[in-house]
């Protein structure tokens, strides 16, 4: 007999828990849009590739329906994180982006930087803001955009590492929902850290001394699992974050729309934090990683005079928590894809 029991999932899928003559699995089901195929695929064959990891980094696939695009997985067991959870996070997304290699390029899509319509609508937010852009700055933001575009590297991408799709059992840091993974470069998700999570309802400001702790835990355990040091600089990475208005809704309103325009003229909640909370903490992140650097000079200092404008025009704008959610029943058992905290509705 089977028994079933609906599990919180993202409007784009459907997930039970499966009790099966005794065994627990989960199932999961991806629906909506027009790319439901594609993230079917995707999510297969990031699980197969990423199930070259020992200790094991991803729940095994006990069956799949591709036709109805269903996936039976591994049941899992996990608690809230404890404090200091960024290194351990770091830790496994560096071995999870060194499951793959050169020789697996094509088995997913290559991950698509920010493009140039992308940098004209952040130019037109900084004239909304009342700063001028200087000249030079065109073409370190072209640097940019050129660099991400031929970023070296074919490491597995999750697409969405965010809190809630990294489970913390006690076997270690295990991550779920893989249906936007893509082959890049893996720093360009080294960067959740420190710009707050991009592409997530949950908006954390990882304190300084965690964040640089989990960065040298990601570079740790990215050598020891190929030998070589992490390609690519996280000034750029954490730039094309900032660039990328449609990191400010969620996925499923990322429509071409200019949400950076939009937040100019009224303000939104995505799950834990507002659109210009976001906008504000990743104009400091840019301003501070940048400071230093003779290449990124006038981007350094034209994010940091934005940022001042938004504290000028928006001065009750709070940062962002420095701390991820915990559960809503404190530190509970959680079910694999279970979110232990309720994502927000779409912003109006």
């Amino acid at each position: 007999m089977t028994r079933l029991r609906r599990l919180t999932s993202s409007p784009r899928s459907r997930v039970w828990r499966a009790e099966m003559d005794g065994t627990t699995a989960v199932i999961k089901q991806i629906v909506g849009g027009t790319d439901a195929d594609l993230r079917f695929q995707r999510e297969v064959t990031a699980l197969r590739l990423a199930a070259r990891a020992d200790p094991p980094l991803v729940p095994e696939i006990l069956g799949t329906d591709p036709e109805h695009r269903i996936l039976v997985l591994e049941h899992l067991d996990a608690d809230d994180p404890a404090d200091g959870w960024a290194v351990d996070y770091a830790a496994a997304l560096a071995r999870l982006h060194a499951t793959t290699n050169a020789a697996d390029a094509g088995t997913l899509p290559r991950w698509s930087p920010p493009g140039p319509g992308d940098l004209d609508a952040f130019l037109r937010l900084a004239d909304r803001l009342g700063v001028t852009v200087p000249p030079t700055v065109h073409a370190e933001f072209d640097g940019v955009l050129d660099r991400l575009g031929h970023a070296p590297g074919n490491a597995l991408l999750h697409g969405d590492p965010c809190p809630g799709n990294d489970l913390y059992t006690r076997d270690g840091v295990r991550f779920v929902d893989f249906e936007q993974a893509a082959l890049g470069n893996g720093l360009t998700e080294l960067a959740y850290l420190r710009i707050a999570f991009p592409t997530c309802w949950c908006a954390a400001a990882t304190p300084s001394p965690l964040l640089h702790r989990a960065e040298e835990a990601y570079r740790v355990a990215w050598r020891a699992a190929t030998g070589a040091e992490p390609q690519g600089d996280l000034a750029d990475a954490c730039t094309g974050w900032l660039l990328r208005g449609d990191a400010l809704v969620e996925r499923a309103r990322r429509d071409g729309t200019d949400h950076l325009a939009r937040a100019t003229h009224r303000d939104w909640r995505w799950g834990t934090a507002t659109a210009r909370q976001r906008l504000l903490h990743r104009l400091g992140v840019v301003g501070e990683i940048t400071a230093d650097s003779a290449d990124f000079a006038g981007i350094g200092g034209l994010t940091a005079m934005m940022r001042r404008r938004m504290l000028d025009r928006w001065p009750t704008l709070q940062p962002l928590s420095p701390s991820r959610p915990s559960g809503h029943h404190g530190r509970q058992k959680i079910s694999i894809f279970r979110r232990s905290w309720n994502r927000s509705r779409n912003p109006p």
